[in-house]
């Protein structure tokens, strides 16, 4: 079974980079066909789509973050990770690692989320 686990600070200050890893078992990031994505769901707004990585590595990410937004993956360790530049409140959010065999269709595996506050 596929499990993911999100792991980082739960509190941020305003301008600075959140900073989350993903660690993946059961299964490989490099896995063909594919992708390992961030999604976060802020108070009182829909689920939001950050991004994602595929199993050659490339990445692929929301128009409305890509400005901010960097995802990489360490395939010794079978983790990926999620910076977030020059955070504000409006980034606070439960966020998600989860996989997906299509990358714009819902997951079929996701971790359990992390609650990341941005206040100073």
């Amino acid at each position: 079974q596929v499990q993911l686990q999100e792991s980082g600070p739960g509190l941020v200050k305003p301008s600075q980079t959140l900073s989350l890893t993903c660690s993946v078992s059961g299964d490989s990031i490099t896995h063909l066909y594919y992708y390992w994505m961030w999604i976060r769901q802020p108070p009182s707004r829909g689920q939001e789509w950050i991004g994602a990585i595929g199993t050659s590595g490339k990445t692929y990410y929301s128009p409305a973050l890509k400005n901010r937004t960097s995802i990489s993956r360490d395939t010794s360790k079978n983790q990926f990770t999620l910076q977030l530049t020059a955070v504000t409140p409006e980034d606070t959010a439960v966020y998600f690692c989860a996989r997906t065999p299509v990358i714009t269709e819902p997951p079929d595996y996701r971790g359990p989320g992390i609650q990341v506050t941005v206040s100073p």
